[in-house]
């Protein structure tokens, strides 16, 4: 992809595009930007949990083409979804995007208590007498 083609909502620059994985370039993730480590893990990490798990014989050796390849198509499912979402987003007006900020704005003070007049910490101020529990066994 070039950068002339690329749509204004991509997140990573023409620029920025050469010094990316080719982990990250061969499968053309637009708004997943996973590191160096992190495709290593993907790719060259999931052959060798392939490798591991077919010399134990708990799967055959086809584990070890077919798995990459699967965590390779579920990353790129994750950069579609993410494709979706932030097009899904950008279509929210901003009327209803400060509108739903102001809504989900947590509420922070202190509840104003009426009936108390004034308070002292550790203190009750008025409370009513609680009698004492009966006892239906009286072999004491």
């Amino acid at each position: 992809m070039t950068g002339a083609n690329r749509p204004v909502w991509a997140t990573i620059g023409a620029d920025e595009e050469r010094y990316r994985p080719l982990y990250a370039r061969i499968l053309g993730l637009r708004f997943v930007n996973p590191g160096g480590v992190l495709c290593f893990l993907f790719f060259e990490g999931t052959i060798a949990l392939a490798a591991l798990l077919s010399l134990a014989e708990l799967v055959t050796w086809w584990a070890v083409l077919v798995l990459p390849v699967v965590v390779a198509a579920m990353v790129k499912l994750n950069d579609m979804v993410a494709a979706i979402v932030v097009r899904s987003a950008a279509l929210v007006p901003e009327q209803e995007r400060d509108r739903f900020r102001r809504q989900m704005e947590p509420a922070v003070g202190r509840a104003q208590v009426e009936w108390v007049s004034h308070t002292v910490t550790g203190v009750v101020i008025n409370a009513d007498a609680v009698p004492p529990p009966r006892r239906t066994d009286r072999s004491d």
